[in-house]
């Protein structure tokens, strides 16, 4: 089976912790566009989604999803993306879509955090990819310098929404 059809699988999977009338956050990433796909043709009727990016928040548009702004949403029950690693002690690198910010602060507003990932994520020790760090363009310089001090080989990446 390729990477896909396993994405595929996990995220449909992940529509049983959706239930009718909730907030439910959405993140941002490969895995997580089979998962609107999904939400999309499951026509669950959910009181709206919370996106974890301008990016996620097109494609729920885009399937004629309801979305809501954080700021108007009280409970959030739960927060479904995916990630770029997982160990086997279920510890996560996240933020490789370019949400890293938002991704996290829609995680931390939800009560239940699932994490749609098939097994090509999986890693007996994580470091593998990239840990994305997001730095406000104020201390852009000064971030990469203290990187640098501690042996990180930092990469500057824009133009992420």
């Amino acid at each position: 089976m390729n990477i896909d059809a396993l994405k595929k699988m996990a995220a449909e999977a992940a529509l049983r912790y959706i239930q009718p009338g909730m907030v439910v956050g959405v993140g941002t990433g490969s895995t997580t566009n089979f998962f609107i796909e999904a939400l999309g043709a499951a026509q669950i009727h959910v009181d709206g989604y919370v996106a974890s990016s301008i990016a996620t928040e097109n494609r729920l548009k885009a399937q004629g999803l309801n979305v809501l702004e954080l700021n108007a949403t009280g409970d959030i029950p739960v927060y479904i993306d995916g990630a770029d690693e997982a160990d086997p002690h279920f510890r996560l690198i996240k933020g490789g879509g370019g949400a890293l910010t938002r991704e996290k602060i829609v995680a931390s507003a939800a009560r239940l955090f699932v994490c749609i990932a098939d097994d090509s994520k999986d890693r007996p020790m994580l470091g593998k990819f990239p840990l994305p760090v997001e730095v406000i363009p104020f201390a852009r310089s000064f971030v990469a310098r203290q990187l640098v001090k501690i042996g990180g080989s930092p990469t500057l990446r824009s133009g992420i929404t």
